[in-house]
């Protein structure tokens, strides 16, 4: 059943990424938990010089959940010692996810190092790095939300673009998983379009996999594909559709506003952004 959140912000998440990375993670913070959300998801760019295990006590003291943390190193790499790297990186960004109490490791795997046409063997890199962040995650309980992207981001951002796809690798990875630790996240901007959408977020639920829920909106025309994404309600995503699937699919978690924007919302008070988005998650999620 499709949960209400008429006045029910304490299910509704803010991803950093919303406000533009313009303040300190401690007034983004403060300012989430003023504006009656539930929940926050920083950046890794947001922990730097500030440490992981304070900003899990500041959101803690503001009473906020951690929806997600975002988003690991691009996966492919040109040579084992720099793919080995990558690994390592994202090894130290699920520790920062454990410290977070993060319900889950967001994962944009990442395609084509420059100079490749190798699609197939990006996506055997994506396996082969994914499998070893499962063994890790087992080990720092954390879960691991496979991010397919858009299609348009297939060359560079990354090699998995179907939540179909995602959840492939994540069952042959982890098969019949009693309680997976390899999911998916569902985003809006990325999955709005694919026809295949409702069975693959039965699927997904079936297994137990739905690990995030992000929402936007696609605005039309589109400026820049990577920062102009639109708040929720200005597009033309039917988004309490693709909520009422995902829910019915089983998911409960924090419903979690990731927008892109430099063109306008990146431009406005934090405040304002906030308050529009509490608004819209109310009216038209």
């Amino acid at each position: 059943m499709m949960r209400s959140l008429a006045g029910r912000l304490d299910l509704c998440s803010i991803n950093t990424a919303t406000l533009g990375h313009r303040e300190p993670i401690g007034r983004i913070v403060d300012a989430v938990a003023a504006a009656g959300f539930g929940g926050i998801a920083p950046w890794r760019r947001d922990l730097a010089g500030n440490g992981a295990g304070r900003v899990a006590r500041r959101i803690a003291d503001a009473g906020l959940r951690v929806s997600g943390l975002c988003r690991s190193t691009f996966m492919p790499a040109a040579g084992r010692a720099e793919f080995a790297r990558r690994l390592d990186d994202n090894r130290r960004a699920l520790d920062e996810a454990a410290l977070l109490g993060a319900d889950a490791f967001v994962i944009v795997a990442g395609s084509l190092v420059p100079g490749s046409r190798d699609l197939a063997g990006a996506r055997g890199q994506v396996a082969e790095a994914t499998a070893c962040l499962l063994d890790h995650a087992r080990a720092s309980d954390v879960r691991l939300a496979l991010e397919p992207l858009h299609p348009m981001y297939a060359a560079d951002r990354s090699c998995l673009n179907t939540l179909a796809q995602a959840l492939d690798l994540a069952e042959t990875l982890e098969p019949e998983a009693a309680s997976p630790r390899l999911g998916v996240a569902v985003d809006a901007y990325h999955v709005w379009w694919d026809p295949d959408l409702p069975p693959s977020l039965a699927r997904a639920g079936a297994s137990g996999r739905l690990f995030a829920f992000h929402v936007c909106d696609w605005l039309v025309p589109t400026r820049d594909f990577l920062t102009d994404r639109g708040m929720m309600g200005d597009g033309v995503i039917d988004l309490a559709a693709l909520r009422r699937m995902t829910e019915e699919a089983g998911y409960d978690g924090l419903v979690e506003v990731e927008i892109f924007s430099a063109l306008d919302w990146w431009r406005r008070p934090a405040e304002e952004t906030l308050r529009v988005a509490a608004e819209r998650l109310q009216s038209v999620c």
